[in-house]
């Protein structure tokens, strides 16, 4: 395995048995396979985006990376060591976060991360519990405890706890998704910030599409278990041809109705506010006719695809 990658996935499969129930009784039900046959790699310093529609396999592979579940079939290793073979040793240098992972609610910020630092084995514990808590502007909130804190703060603890061995491999199961729009920034920025020090591999899951263009380097799109798609963020919006124009019509909407339905694109109408989806290529050809018909407009923006339009048009499309 290369050198600069440090996690390898080949040919991973879960399948999940039927489990007879009183409701089913006697029903024959298939075994459901929540993950089938996905391959990937992710390289040192990394941030690769896990992405899909809810039932893709996101969860089911990222507890497979983490020893939660055995896979079916397929290997996983990770710093060049078969997970099943070096699965002690792995853990140590690995941590995990998500914005639904609880902490005692009794136990203060401090006692949380004490506990945590003793369960890695951390040398000097208390300097280093000190040091991550610098980091991330928490010393002021080391002796309140858990139910005191809002939500922001308890992300801002889960992050501290994940970081706090120094990982070089972590999965970040959906981070800021309970975070006000100014709080996940401000948390996108923290992770960001540790990655950069301690130049951490990061695989992160979001349905925020905006956060996954910010943040991530590569995306693995999967769909019923199966990788569909892999590339940069916009190397997948830019899948999607089709741009949206919107305009203010100040003289001209009978005209331009008319070339809309000629042309059977798409469109919005909202008073004088006239939205038109159409293929990239066919901008030139809207533009010229808007001039060539004196259709007068006093506002005009054009927007590209972004990743959650190839994300909701991957969603929608059938297997």
């Amino acid at each position: 395995m290369a050198k600069d990658i440090i996690v390898q996935v080949s040919d991973l499969t879960k399948v999940f048995p039927f489990k007879q129930s009183l409701l089913h009784w006697g029903k024959k039900n298939p075994a459901v396979t929540a993950v089938n046959n996905i391959s990937f790699n992710i390289k040192k310093g990394e941030i690769v985006g896990l992405l899909g529609p809810n039932g893709a396999g996101k969860t089911t592979t990222i507890q497979m990376l983490l020893g939660l579940i055995t896979p079916t079939t397929g290997v996983i290793s990770i710093f060049g060591k078969n997970f099943n073979e070096a699965r002690k040793g792995i853990l140590k240098r690995i941590n995990f976060s998500s914005t639904y992972t609880n902490m005692p609610w009794r136990l203060t910020v401090w006692e949380n991360l004490y506990v945590v630092a003793l369960l890695y084995g951390i040398k000097d514990p208390k300097e280093k519990i000190q040091e991550i808590l610098k980091r991330l502007n928490m010393s002021q909130r080391k002796n309140h405890q858990v139910g005191e804190l809002s939500s922001g703060w308890i992300t801002r603890l889960n992050i501290a706890r994940t970081f706090i061995n120094d990982p070089e491999f972590v999965l970040l199961d959906e981070p800021t998704a309970s975070l006000d729009p100014e709080s996940a920034s401000l948390m996108r920025e923290q992770i960001l910030r540790l990655r950069r020090e301690l130049g951490t591999t990061v695989l992160w899951t979001s349905h925020n599409m905006a956060e996954v263009e910010e943040v991530c380097d590569r995306v693995i799109f999967l769909k019923s278990g199966k990788i569909v798609a892999e590339d940069t963020p916009q190397g997948l919006a830019n899948r999607i041809t089709k741009v949206r124009v919107s305009l203010m019509i100040v003289d001209g909407k009978k005209r331009l109705n008319e070339i809309i339905g000629l042309n059977g694109w798409k469109a919005q109408v909202k008073g004088r506010f006239i939205n038109i989806e159409l293929e990239e290529k066919n901008l030139p050809l809207l533009l010229n006719t808007l001039a060539e018909k004196k259709i007068d407009y006093s506002q005009i923006s054009i927007d590209k695809s972004t990743l959650e339009d190839y994300f909701l048009t991957m969603a929608r499309k059938e297997s």
